[in-house]
């Protein structure tokens, strides 16, 4: 009888080589993909300005041509911009904001940003197609390659065990010529290492996407449902510049942002009762034209408002609004903290607040999403003239270390936001 374990382990070998190589390449392929989107995704894009500059075609601007001077911006915008006419002149540009230094990146690492970047800039724009009237505006889904992966995986695996069988039967012919005598294999379906083989794989690569689905499950990044009033943040915040705390007064001293009341609304609505077509027609998602008159109808129906006799008849009702951002339960996140001590800007965690019509969450809100922010953030220490935050004052060490040069800032990690209490109850 032929004595195939041989062959066997050499084709379990192959195929769990083949198997890791798969997933090791996109790991590496996708690597400054997911840097970029965990660190530079909130304030910049590739094509557009945002909060910072489009990135596309960085490496040919200004001090960027020398990848090392881009290694000294990431690390400490600061002390690079201090000597640099260049990033002063962008610091001017984009409203006083300077980037938040990324001293935890290697080299490595920023080389694989620079590499994403420059190859998503030469492939052009993947994202949604421009707006025309009636044409609805669908979110570019990104290229995900574990599938295609995983099928060839798979593809290769049946490759070896095809050429096993070509052996096997190759020899048989060879041995059957020169009067050795054989035995029948057995059957693919009852060979015990063949099926170990099978589920192994089947073991390795079902895993790997339970595991993965598991991690994600709570998380509604790029969630937007459709509000029982057509609110656009995009007329609003954007081309009316409506300050974000008029309406959300809770993000600067509570917990929680808060939703308007209907009240609010009327500061302003009972006044503008028709919408004049500022920001141009208004869609849904699914390319349907909006009415916005129509819609401030509602909001008066709402508050119980007759615009006619200019009178509440006191009829309202209340709003029933879908949340959009939720958190789990054990975790604790406080508005105040980030905008108000932290100043934080809406659009980190937001998006491009300002361009939006119907909001959907921008980030997935994932516990590594959070922990990476804390780990780059700096906090007000002061300095230069400058009183910071009184309540740092307790970091003596920090504050002395500061002044001797030993460092130019403080992170949020520093001073204990990587702790679990910070976080959770």
């Amino acid at each position: 009888m032929i004595d195939h374990r041989a062959n066997v382990k050499r084709t379990l070998f192959s195929a769990l080589f083949f198997l890791l190589l798969s997933f090791g390449n996109k790991l590496t392929a996708q690597d400054g993909q997911a840097i970029f989107k965990d660190n530079c995704a909130s304030c910049h894009s590739v094509f557009k300005p945002m909060t910072g500059p489009a990135l596309g075609g960085v490496t040919t601007r200004g001090p960027w041509t020398d990848h090392k001077k881009i290694y000294e911006w990431v690390h400490n915008p600061t002390k690079f911009m201090a000597s640099d006419p260049y990033t002063q002149k962008l610091k001017q540009e984009f409203n006083g904001v300077v980037m938040t230094p990324f001293a935890s990146l290697s080299e490595k690492e920023i080389d694989a940003v620079i590499g994403y970047v420059e190859a998503t800039f030469k492939k052009g724009p993947s994202g949604p197609t421009p707006q025309t009237p009636g044409t609805p505006t669908t979110p570019g889904e990104e290229s995900d390659n574990a599938i295609l992966y995983g099928v060839l995986t798979l593809i290769l695996a049946v490759v070896a065990l095809i050429m096993l069988n070509v052996n096997s039967n190759l020899k048989k012919l060879s041995d059957d010529k020169e009067g050795v005598p054989t035995y029948e294999p057995i059957p693919f379906y009852r060979n015990k290492s063949y099926i170990t083989l099978i589920v192994l794989i089947l073991f390795v690569v079902g895993g790997y996407y339970i595991v993965k689905g598991a991690i994600g499950l709570g998380r509604s990044q790029n969630y937007q449902p459709e509000q029982p009033i057509f609110y656009s943040h995009k007329v609003h915040a954007g081309v009316n510049q409506i300050n974000c705390l008029y309406c959300h007064g809770g993000a600067m001293e509570g917990k929680h942002a808060n939703i308007p009341s209907v009240n609010v609304c009327m500061n302003c609505h009972m006044t503008i009762s028709e919408y004049s077509g500022s920001a141009g027609k208004l869609y849904r998602e699914d390319g349907t034209e909006v009415n916005g008159t129509n819609e401030i109808q509602k909001i008066y129906a709402a508050a119980g408002w007759d615009p006619a006799k200019r009178a509440y008849s006191g009829e309202g009702k209340e709003i029933q609004w879908t949340k959009i951002h939720n958190l789990p339960d054990h975790v604790f996140f406080s508005h105040a903290q980030h905008v108000n001590a932290g100043k934080v800007q809406c659009q980190t965690c937001h998006g491009e607040i300002t361009k939006m019509d119907e909001v959907k969450q921008f980030a997935d809100l994932s516990m590594g999403w959070c922990i990476n922010c804390h780990r780059t953030t700096k906090v007000n220490f002061g300095g230069k003239g400058e009183e910071g935050n009184k309540f740092y004052s307790i970091y003596k060490k920090y504050h002395d270390e500061i002044k001797e040069g030993k460092r130019d800032s403080v992170t949020v990690n520093d001073i204990g936001g990587l702790e679990c209490q910070k976080c959770h109850y």
